[in-house]
């Protein structure tokens, strides 16, 4: 009790903070916090008995991403941490200045905000709405970023427990979701990174939910965070709609029942992605966007285009060339950015993180192989999801920047896997322990050997 009362008054002083550093733009930015904060809290605490922990990971994860998000605000620092929130508040301005019916016809720029055919538009209307009820106000809609965020912990919770069926592993993974730097960071701001993640976590929940019981709630809900990752990054939308395919042909039970469950669940997502018109644009998406041709050119330009940069020279324009760049993307996405190769303020200020970080590593390898021997059936969409868009970052990605932030999308799940091999490690020693003190007691020393003495 007393923790949730720290916890609450914590986030009264940032809503001071807020209300007084952040005027004018504060007040809205604290309405929409108290409302979506409502929203999520009474969802989650109907759907768990450890509704104690979940406020508290929740709350505390939103007071430290409304601090930081304060931070950037106060100090303008949007261009130091993330620039591209300074490309959605200008699209967010156009899209609203479009639905009051100003022409974009010789207007590019309000072109691409408007357009739903450009990569990530799902960001210009989040940010469009927010403007059209609140007016242009950054901190409002950075601050809903934080919100979804913040929301991300308690979804690990739920989903680490579905496939481990651990308390201490869901807990485990939670918090550190909750309060790991790079989570923090990029959810904080009007970015779509924090958002994508959330939706993933909360997909790859509803595919675990299906797989235990039908839920046309549930079913819904996967097909509309589908659809959310789709209008944000729609290259991962396909990986997932891949890891979801899959979880529900393998499945976690062979009983005539779960196989109907499945299959029907599975038919109404398709039928639901289809009505949605995704099939038509898998196409469009796949010429544009997804051939080597053009993974080359983007990649190029994300090694070129700053000092942070890696693999200039390598060529993926060719399967070979894909197949031999993944071995030193897998590194630059898994490790990076190296100590050692720092330049500037913004590298140095993650040493801490990456060497934290490198440190958890071993503890993931003891987890994922507990997961692959006990858990394959439950963690396989965890998995394989994350299997491809490493594979995928690895070949496309020649950017250390870009990297250490797309690495959050995989990192999410990479954390259930890190709580499993903490806990195993917890729970050797604790063994370790126990064995240790009956040792103790079989030879005659110890705690009760004082006892045997005075007899």
């Amino acid at each position: 009790m007393r923790d949730r009362f720290l916890i609450i008054a914590v986030i009264l002083m940032i809503a001071i903070g807020m209300i007084t550093v952040g005027f004018p733009n504060g007040p809205a930015a604290i309405l929409i916090v108290l409302i979506m904060t409502t929203i999520f809290l009474l969802i989650f605490r109907h759907f768990t008995e450890e509704r104690e922990f979940i406020t508290k990971v929740f709350l505390f994860a939103l007071a430290i991403r409304i601090a930081f998000g304060l931070m950037i605000e106060v100090f303008e620092l949007r261009d130091f941490f993330g620039g591209d929130s300074l490309t959605y508040d200008a699209n967010g301005a156009r899209l609203v200045e479009y639905w009051y019916g100003r022409s974009i016809v010789n207007d590019p720029d309000g072109y691409r905000a408007v357009s739903t055919s450009m990569p990530g538009w799902g960001i210009n209307y989040v940010t469009g709405f927010v403007y059209l009820i609140f007016g242009r106000n950054t901190f409002a809609a950075q601050s809903l970023c934080a919100v979804f965020g913040a929301a991300t912990s308690p979804l690990v919770f739920f989903c680490s427990k579905k496939i481990f069926n651990n308390l201490r592993v869901a807990k485990t993974a939670a918090i550190a979701v909750a309060i790991f730097p790079a989570f923090v960071i990029w959810s904080s701001q009007l970015l779509k990174d924090g958002l994508v993640v959330f939706l993933l976590v909360l997909a790859m929940t509803m595919v675990m939910q299906l797989q235990e019981r039908f839920s046309l709630l549930a079913l819904m809900t996967l097909a509309l965070s589908l659809l959310g990752i789709l209008t944000l990054r729609f290259y991962i939308f396909y990986m997932v709609a891949i890891a979801v395919g899959g979880s529900f042909v393998v499945g976690t039970s062979n009983a005539p029942q779960a196989i109907v469950r499945r299959t029907i669940a599975l038919v109404a997502l398709g039928l639901a992605l289809m009505y949605f018109g995704v099939t038509r644009n898998y196409t469009t998406d796949v010429q544009k966007y997804g051939t080597l041709e053009r993974i080359q050119a983007s990649r190029a330009d994300l090694a070129q285009s700053a000092k942070s940069g890696f693999g200039e020279d390598v060529d993926v324009s060719t399967t070979e060339g894909a197949i031999s760049v993944v071995p030193l993307g897998l590194m630059y996405l898994m490790l990076a950015p190296f100590p050692w190769q720092a330049t500037n303020l913004r590298q140095a200020i993650t040493i801490p993180e990456v060497l934290l970080w490198w440190s958890l590593l071993p503890f993931l390898i003891m987890g994922v192989w507990y997961a692959i021997k006990h858990r394959l059936r439950n963690a396989f969409p965890v998995l394989l999801f994350s299997l491809m868009l490493t594979i995928a970052y690895s070949v496309f990605q020649g950017n250390v920047g870009t990297a250490y932030r797309q690495r959050t999308q995989i990192q999410v799940f990479l954390f259930m896997f890190i709580a499993v091999g903490w806990t195993l490690f917890l729970e050797k020693r604790e063994n370790r322990k126990i064995a240790r003190q009956r040792h103790q007691r079989e030879i005659g020393i110890g705690p009760q050997s004082a006892i045997s003495g005075r007899r």
